[in-house]
């Protein structure tokens, strides 16, 4: 079975129908966390308050079953098969025909051709298996910081740890290119965010957009940092542009910042020290 795995192409299919299964599970994710963190904030108020924790029932990533949220029909085993059910229940729920969003169906996607690009860009090893955690996390908060604003400490945190440990190894970066990389992520984006408030008085970021560039810092080093910054402060400027120019957004309408920091964070996984050489040599 591992020497059939040490093949690209066998590795990239298995990993690629893995995604496709994580992905699943990651809608999940985007879905319950936020919720339960809110559930846990309100417990935690409550509890400074002296007042008796509102009463809820069980809620976590594996309870209660995921049901339609138009008729309460119970999703089955063969309704959670990442994309082929989406297709053949033609994108409605099998219960009251209601539309089921396309979302779900491309995050399983996006998850399952990440997941196969990063065994074929790897190859068999450590740095396949820390690719696809720090891939999985990237598709889960960017979609959590687009519905909610939130990019949880449940997620940057263990990611920022996972990416130094790995690094003990040199998986990705040294360890002490990766120390750096954390401190000066974070260091960043809290400057940025302090100079902007002293100037116009507003808070430009949240702090988990800190934690998050900490956390890609640690798993890519400091080295590539200048290239996640350009690439989410350009793209990020473009659709915010385009919103104001085509959605008639006000400039006072927030926009989360934490997809464009993945979406940097994913490009740089595979192509930071080619871009990195580019732009030095520019």
């Amino acid at each position: 079975m591992i020497e059939i795995l040490q093949h690209p192409v066998a590795l990239s299919f298995v990993c690629g129908l893995m995604g496709l299964c994580v992905g699943s599970f990651l809608n999940v994710v985007i879905h319950r966390l936020p919720k339960m963190l809110e559930q846990q904030w309100q417990e935690e108020a409550a509890s400074l308050r002296d007042e008796e924790p509102p009463k809820s029932e069980r809620y976590n990533l594996a309870t209660p079953r995921s049901k339609c949220p138009h008729c309460g029909h119970l999703i089955s085993a063969l309704e959670n098969i990442p994309v082929v059910s989406y297709i053949a229940l033609r994108g409605r729920c099998r219960g009251c025909r209601a539309h089921i969003s396309a979302r779900y169906p491309l995050v399983e996607l996006l998850t399952g051709i990440l997941s196969a690009g990063a065994a074929w860009h790897f190859g068999y090893g450590w740095a396949c298996l820390g690719a696809l955690a720090f891939l999985w996390s990237m598709v889960a908060l960017c979609f959590i910081d687009l519905d909610t604003m939130l990019l949880p400490d449940d997620i940057t945190l263990p990611l920022l740890w996972l990416g130094l440990l790995l690094n003990v190894g040199s998986v990705f970066s040294t360890l002490p290119n990766a120390v750096a990389g954390a401190a000066a992520g974070y260091l960043v984006l809290w400057s940025v965010y302090w100079l902007f408030k002293l100037v116009t008085g507003k808070e430009g970021m949240g702090y988990g957009d800190f934690k998050l560039l900490a956390a890609i810092g640690a798993w890519l080093g400091w080295q590539v940092l200048p290239i996640v910054i350009l690439l989410s402060s350009l793209v990020g400027a473009i659709i915010g542009i385009s919103l104001m120019v085509f959605a008639k957004h006000g400039r006072e309408t927030p926009i989360p910042f934490g997809p464009y920091l993945a979406a940097a964070g994913v490009i740089a996984l595979f192509f930071g020290k080619q871009l990195s050489a580019l732009v030095m040599g520019i």
